[in-house]
């Protein structure tokens, strides 16, 4: 008998599960390497190859903020100082969305003039535009057929062969400017806005003249205004920076609900004006206004009552601003440089004398006038940022590439202030920067998005300067001690759809004993016109 011995287990050969389980470690963490370096190699090979690594230069961003923290008040001055370092085009970004800022006259003519077809949209304004004007407001909507058909009625309305019927107005109320301000020159400003409003809702509604800013014709209508300008203000409504905010249904959000509440306040009244104006057509009485071509032409337009009431509310709004903030200015460039006043006053003296008002017959013969006007847009223009424009397909530029979708900005004040253009005294007024012509200043803007109603606001300023420089000196306020109170020329006030100086006193005294009374004639005849 063989001696039974104990089996150990250690001796029993078990099959080695431990082999095939590294292995298919190992295997998977192949594919997974491999994976990871397929991935690298795509992304390396689409960032090498990406349009987007020849973005235009700029300063660097946040993550997910870009550059909005540097987007505070007056940023045409922040654009233009990073002009010094980045150039004429300047790119950064805004909670993901792309800018193009434009600091030099050829840049902004090469995209928005010379490639319009792809730089005439416009970016998102939700609230103001969206919302309150109910997608009608022509200077920011998108551009589209019906921009097309609103556009083309406006132009036609007050392009330049239009606005011969419209110069009457225009005169009565340079004439009644320059009366209000010898009388009461301490309340210049608002005798230029009263008289802006004046003239342009008689241009826009063929309404008798505007004795105050407390017309009841017009207190809606400025009410509007501004609920119109806080609503553009950078910073004033959240969903501007999370559009995805806009789809809150309105019983949930308190801002889109009174924007629809006032986009109907308004429309309403808005519609009476523009229908007293097709009533009188109906009955025979056609006179001359924007509203009046806009009814004659609805049908071969193709626009809908409450689409010709909004052109004509905007325009309204739009010229009565720009209007009344461009002679703003000029008065302040007048009490800073008294030499331009005498200059104007000798061309005035010897083209028109003492004996009469200056007319729009005599305005091509006042070359120093007219370059007066054109110098105050120049200096000073009246929204300093313009209207943004955005892409619609991608271009490059001069090697660098300019997304879809890309907000576009002209920094009208780094253009107006370029010294290989306009000299290293870019920052005085100086008409005689355009005696050869009133052509150079981009205020009124680019390419199809041009300000339609440029003509009439260039007549109604260089008719204010000649009919006030024909009757007034104007000069700064005295102190207690008599010495000239300095005027800020580098103040400003923001207010959304335009710019205007700091308030300053001045005085006005009439140039001749004559003048008041030959001013109170014109007045009564312009009035029986």
């Amino acid at each position: 008998m063989f001696d039974k011995q104990p089996i150990s287990n250690s001796s029993i050969p078990y099959p080695d599960f431990a082999l095939p389980r590294q292995l298919a470690i190992q295997h998977k963490h192949a594919l997974f390497l491999s994976a990871v370096l397929v991935l690298i190699t795509v992304f390396a090979v689409e960032y090498l190859t990406s349009p987007r690594r020849k973005l235009p230069p700029g300063p660097r961003g946040w993550p997910l903020l870009g550059n909005a923290m540097s987007l505070g008040k007056a940023q045409w001055l922040t654009f233009t100082e990073w002009k010094k370092t980045y150039g004429d085009v300047v790119y950064i970004s805004a909670f993901g969305k792309p800018i193009v800022i434009l600091n030099s006259q050829k840049a902004a003519i090469d995209l928005l003039d010379r490639r319009a077809g792809m730089y005439s949209d416009r970016p998102d304004f939700i609230v103001a535009a969206d919302v309150i004007a109910g997608g009608l407001a022509l200077p920011f909507q998108h551009y589209g057929p019906l921009w097309r058909r609103m556009r083309r009625a406006t132009h036609e309305g007050l392009g330049r062969g239009a606005t011969g019927p419209f110069r009457p107005t225009q005169l009565r109320e340079a004439v009644n400017l320059a009366l209000a301000v010898l009388a009461q020159p301490a309340a210049w400003p608002q005798h230029i806005r009263r008289a802006s409003s004046s003239m342009v809702m008689s241009v826009t509604y063929d309404t008798p003249p505007i004795e105050s800013e407390d017309d009841p014709r017009v207190k809606d209508i400025i009410e509007f205004s501004g609920r119109l300008t806080r609503a553009l203000l950078p910073g004033a409504h959240l969903v501007e920076l999370l559009p995805w905010m806009k789809h809150i249904p309105s019983r949930y959000a308190k801002w889109k609900r009174e924007g629809e509440e006032q986009h109907m306040k308004f429309t309403k009244v808005f519609e009476n004006m523009y229908r007293s104006v097709a009533a009188n057509l109906e009955n025979g009485i056609d006179r001359s206004s924007v509203c009046a071509s806009l009814f004659k032409e609805a049908d071969r337009n193709q626009l809908s009552v409450r689409e010709n009431t909004w052109i004509a509310a905007i325009m309204y709004i739009a010229g009565s601003e720009t209007s009344s903030s461009a002679l703003e200015w000029w008065m302040l460039a007048a009490v800073a440089h008294p030499e331009t006043q005498k200059s104007a006053q000798a061309e005035l003296d010897t083209v028109v004398g003492r004996a009469r008002i200056p007319t729009f017959a005599d305005l091509p013969h006042l070359p120093y006038v007219r370059a007066m006007a054109a110098e105050a847009l120049r200096w000073r223009p009246l929204d300093p940022l313009g209207v943004p424009h955005r892409t619609t397909q991608d271009d490059w530029y001069e090697g660098t590439f300019i997304p879809k979708g890309t907000t576009c900005i002209a920094n009208l004040w780094a253009l107006s202030r370029d010294p290989a253009l306009f000299g290293n005294d870019a920052h005085l007024f100086k008409p005689e920067r355009f005696l050869e012509g009133e052509e150079g200043h981009v205020a009124f803007g680019f390419g199809r998005r041009v300000c339609p109603g440029r003509h009439v606001a260039n007549d109604s300023l260089c008719i204010g300067i000649a009919a006030m420089l024909w009757a007034c000196t104007l000069e700064p306020a005295r102190d207690e001690q008599g010495q000239p109170v300095t005027v800020d020329v580098d103040g400003f006030v923001d207010q959304g759809l335009s710019v205007r100086p700091v308030h300053f006193a001045c005085s006005a005294e009439p140039r001749f004993l004559e003048a008041p009374v030959i001013l109170a004639g014109e007045r009564e005849l312009l009035r029986e016109h």
